[in-house]
């Protein structure tokens, strides 16, 4: 069993403003095995992170009051959130939107609509598998 730190199960914050999306995302995480919450606001995001120091955040990159650029930046700025993944999502998935992402600091980046299987095989490169 591939565990996070003090073998619990990985975490997960799901940072995404779109019902739909985020219902699959639930679904996809509890199929996982992962722990996971979800935030519709980027306002609320920094909070959350630093609340609750997730091993990874699905980030979507469009977000009321606050983007996903700047909270990929304002973890990326916190040495206490160094080890935090990030995943960043969006529908604008062009080249120059993922070197953006990638520029601040995100560890990965996928473009909506997504398979799940792309997801799934995207978060287990980054965190291993749940369980």
């Amino acid at each position: 069993m591939i565990t996070a730190k003090e073998g619990r199960r990985h975490r997960v914050l799901v940072v995404e403003d779109e019902d739909n999306i985020a219902i699959a995302l639930d679904y996809l995480m509890t199929r996982e095995g992962y722990e996971h919450d979800r935030i519709a606001n980027g306002g609320e995001a920094m909070d959350r992170i630093r609340s609750t120091h997730p091993d990874l955040v699905l980030l979507d990159v469009m977000l009321p009051e606050v983007s996903g650029y700047e909270i990929c930046q304002g973890v990326r700025l916190d040495p206490a959130l160094s080890d935090v993944k990030i995943l960043m999502m969006t529908a604008r998935g062009s080249a120059i939107e993922r070197r953006k992402g990638l520029a601040l600091g995100a560890d990965g980046f996928i473009s909506k609509p997504f398979e799940l299987k792309e997801l799934r095989d995207e978060v287990r490169r980054l965190l291993g598998p749940a369980s």
